[in-house]
């Protein structure tokens, strides 16, 4: 008899823990519809709503997800969404391939609007998006329909410097030098700061592209008396393939071979990038972790020491192939929809092949690159 009394008691309990549960979920959940605006032809289209700014500035893992033919009144409804504030993304599916298509970077191909009518011309902004989601009363947003890099891409203006530190023994100099920031970014091509992609196949997670960048000068010989001799050191345009996988969790992978195609300095570099992006208000951050290889003929460019550069204080040095690695931060502020700050540093650990070099004097380097644009 105690046990059955015992076992009522439980059951009771749980119950009553069960109807609290769901009484408290149902009290803080309510239903919203979404009025979409400028739908092109008929489409299939995806409503998305999103509570964290880390997922919404990727574009992944929403908090619920509605995909519908495109209806009469152009009026999505969902339920049992959780009250409070949220953003939403409503994009046109016009393939019919069951996800949002993007160019190499990341940008969405595919024509979309946002909660706010917040048209960003970069990584998208949590806060800027925001709505509020009640438990009671209407809950009913407008969505304006758009193509985020427009009919010809989006074009940037501004003003950026590249640079990095010195290793080089007896050198305090740090190479720097002013660029105009000119970016664009188009379904297929994208050109930011000393770099060019092209987009040649995949829109989804994983993406191909041709890429071409601008690979500065490390040294020149008046930098320091150790380099007396040496000639200055050329910059060449390096070009090559990169792949880029986008995982669910929001890690970016990318894997790049280039190649000095001037024929300046000769040889070729990989990298092996893995990043992550972080959102807090206006801020967006990407710590990232670089492989770094390089072959021969570029290590001993920059590195290295020619017989006929030899001298009795600066024996001749051989690095062969190198590899190192680099942790790296990139951030970008979204001043205003058009306007916006780029700031990429990382400093790369040299590898003994490197730092044993008899010009070279520290095994840290650092680089980096800066700009602010306006983006029409």
């Amino acid at each position: 008899m105690k046990n059955l009394m015992t076992n009522r008691m439980l059951s009771t309990g749980l119950a009553i823990l069960l109807a609290s549960t769901l009484a408290a979920r149902n009290a803080s959940a309510a239903d919203i519809s979404v009025v979409a605006r400028d739908v092109p032809g008929d489409a299939t289209v995806v409503v998305q709503v999103y509570d964290s700014a880390n997922t919404f500035g990727d574009f992944r893992n929403p908090l619920r997800e509605l995909r519908s033919a495109r209806t009469e009144d152009d009026t999505y409804n969902l339920t049992d969404i959780p009250a409070g504030d949220v953003a939403i993304l409503v994009y046109v599916d016009s393939n019919r391939n069951d996800i949002l298509d993007k160019n190499f970077i990341g940008i969405p191909k595919e024509p979309l609007g946002i909660s706010n009518n917040y048209r960003p011309r970069g990584p998208p902004v949590f806060d800027r998006a925001r709505v509020t989601v009640r438990e009671t009363g209407s809950n009913v947003f407008d969505v304006s329909i758009y193509k985020i890099l427009g009919e010809r891409g989006r074009l940037g203006v501004g003003a950026g410097v590249i640079g990095r530190s010195s290793p080089y023994v007896g050198s305090d100099t740090t190479v720097l030098q002013p660029i105009p920031a000119i970016t664009y970014n188009g379904e297929r091509l994208q050109w930011l700061g000393p770099n060019v992609q092209y987009g040649l196949l995949g829109a989804g997670k994983l993406r191909l592209a041709a890429s071409a960048s601008y690979r500065i000068g490390a040294y020149e010989e008046e930098d320091s008396p150790a380099l007396a001799g040496m000639s200055d050191r050329d910059s060449t345009l390096m070009a090559g393939l990169g792949v880029r996988y986008q995982a669910d969790n929001g890690i970016n992978l990318v894997l790049r071979y280039e190649h000095d195609v001037l024929d300046n300095i000769g040889g070729g570099s990989a990298t092996a990038r893995a990043s992550r992006s972080f959102q807090f208000g206006w801020l967006r951050i990407s710590p990232q972790l670089q492989l770094n290889w390089l072959a021969s003929e570029l290590a001993n460019h920059d590195f290295g020491v020619a017989p006929d550069e030899a001298t009795l204080s600066r024996p001749a040095y051989d690095t062969g192939s190198v590899l190192s690695y680099e942790l790296g931060l990139t951030s970008f502020i979204e001043l205003t929809e058009e306007w916006r700050i780029v700031l990429s540093v990382a400093a790369e650990k040299l590898p003994d092949e490197v730092a044993d070099s008899p010009i070279v004097a520290d095994d840290l380097l650092y680089k980096g690159f800066a700009a602010i644009t306006y983006v029409f």
